[in-house]
Formats: C-alpha cells, structure tokens, sequence
C-alpha cells in the first residue's frame, strides 16, 4: 500500500490496528458495491479505502459502527422491565373491549377431521380451471 496514505490516515486514526479494520471493512463494503467518494485512479480498494479515510470523506465513526454491527451475532433487545410491567397493570383505569375480550375464558378450538380417503375423494372431483393459449 501506499505509505503517504497510511501517513496520511493515522492524523484521523490514532490506533494503526484499528485503521487496517477499518479500511478492510471499507474495502470489503466497496467490493460488494458500495458507492466509492473519491476518484479512483486506477487504485485497488484497500488503497481507495485508505484514501477516504485519509480525505475525510468517510467517517471513521460510522465505519466503526458498522463494523461493529457487521461482526454482531447476537442483537440484544430491551424489553420493558418487570417492575414497570407491574405497576402497568396495576393502573385502575377503566376496563377496555380488549380488556374484556382477554379475560374472557378461553374455549376449546376444535377441528374438524378427515381421513385420507375422504381428502382424496375430495382432490379428484376438483375441476382445474381453464387454460389460456396467451
């Protein structure tokens, strides 16, 4: 790689390591078909991605972030704590249909039964619909 670039690079990224992450990612996300900011000029992509870095047309905050999310296996999701679910609940404010429809007892759904030879009764005397030579 170009060393003027990297030079360059190391004024908006402290760290030489997190930079060569930074680049990779950002090469890997042009080679994928992301809209490059500079000109090329015949330079491959980790050299474009260092270019950016360095002209400060690609934040080097957002590439971390990105990075960051690219890497996540796990996304944790905040859910309402219990203790405000609780006083939720608690509240005594008018009783809603929705309410209502919840408390209602449950009933049993039931389903009706067939036996294979009545599905297959039923298959054959279906009619397939008209074809059009379109």
């Amino acid at each position: 790689m170009a060393r003027v670039t990297v030079e360059d690079c190391v004024d908006k990224v402290d760290n030489r390591f997190e930079l060569v992450l930074l680049s990779g990612h950002r090469a890997r996300m042009i080679s994928s078909g992301s809209a490059i900011t500079v000109d090329r000029d015949n330079d491959k992509n980790p050299v474009v991605a260092l270019r950016e870095i360095a002209d400060e047309t690609v934040s080097p905050g957002d590439l971390k972030e990105d990075l960051i999310h690219s890497l996540q296996k796990y996304v944790e999701v905040d859910e309402p704590d219990t203790e405000d679910l609780a006083l939720i609940t608690a509240d005594d404010a008018a009783t809603t249909e929705y309410e209502d429809m919840v408390n209602e007892p449950k009933t049993d759904v039931v389903f009706d039964q067939m036996s294979e030879d009545e599905l297959l009764r039923g298959l054959e005397g279906l009619v397939p619909p008209d074809r059009s030579d379109d």
